[in-house]
Parts: C-alpha cells; sequence; structure tokens
C-alpha cells in the first residue's frame, strides 16, 4: 500500500499528460488544459509530500 501511495502523485502527473495529449490530438477544450494544469500541480505537490514523510 505504501508503495502506491508512493507512486500516487507520479501517475497523477502522467493522467495530467494525458489529458494534454487528449487535448492536441481530439478535442480542443479548455476544460482539458485547466484539468490537466491542476493534475499535473496536485500531483508534483503530493508526490513531493508522499515522498519527504513515507518510508
Amino acid at each position: 500500500m505504501k508503495t502506491l501511495l508512493k507512486y500516487c502523485g507520479a501517475i497523477l502527473v502522467l493522467i495530467g499528460v494525458l489529458c494534454l495529449v487528449v487535448y492536441y490530438f481530439w478535442v480542443p477544450s479548455n476544460a482539458l488544459l485547466t484539468s490537466s494544469l491542476v493534475l499535473e500541480a496536485v500531483g508534483i505537490i503530493g508526490y513531493i509530500i508522499t515522498n519527504r514523510y513515507v518510508e
């Protein structure tokens, strides 16, 4: 369980990148850009915090 928690931030960043790919190739929508921004910001912050406190 701790390994999944440790990589949860990286998974969120990858989902944000996937949103950007969908935006670029298929659906140009501002909602996808906003969601990718939020997912990547939360993913980066979450990755830093969880790797600092989870052993």
